[in-house]
């Protein structure tokens, strides 16, 4: 199956890409984040990404970086806590891009590599896929199996650049 897989950095798609290649899946990647903030944070996850596609040899497009917009969305969220409703819009907001880019290439389904976070609800990732893509959206919990810690090796292995918030400029205050 061709998947439109939503990379959020270079460290959660080496583990998330390599486990859905192993399982037969052609992934396409699609770096969209207009959360990420500040610009120069947004090109080193870039670079990350970059860096992972060519390791593990998957496309790799780019969306539109555009945070304008993203502040847009979340207006009046602005202090909701991390995991909050601002992560919600923002989810939703990444996603439904990344439906529209799967229909653009014509592939089967589309995921994400937020759920291999620890920081991040699987379920609520998972539930605001179904709502934009429903069965044609691959739910999963990318962290089982030990995802998050050989998203871990991988990024020591290839010396990633590794974040320490989760991109916008909130939850770097937090």
């Amino acid at each position: 199956m061709r998947i439109a897989l939503h990379i959020c950095c270079g460290v959660c798609a080496a583990s998330v890409v390599e486990r859905l290649v192993e399982e037969g899946h052609q992934v396409i990647g699609f770096f969209y984040n207009p959360n990420i903030h500040p610009a120069e944070e947004y090109e080193r996850r870039l670079q990350a990404t970059r860096k992972v596609s060519q390791e593990l040899n998957f496309a790799l497009e780019t969306g539109t970086y555009t945070p304008k917009e993203w502040f847009k969305q979340i207006t009046g969220l602005e202090q909701e806590p991390e995991g909050g409703k601002r992560c919600e819009v923002c989810f939703r907001m990444r996603l439904a891009e990344t439906c529209r880019f799967m229909k653009n290439i014509g592939a089967d389904s589309f995921s994400t590599t937020l759920t291999v976070s620890p920081h991040k609800s699987a379920e609520t990732v998972n539930t605001i896929g179904k709502e934009i893509g429903g069965d044609i959206f691959l739910a999963r919990d990318f962290k089982k199996k030990d995802g998050f810690k050989r998203a871990m090796e991988l990024a020591k292995a290839w010396s990633l650049y590794r974040q320490d918030y989760c991109g916008c400029i909130y939850s770097m205050r937090e």
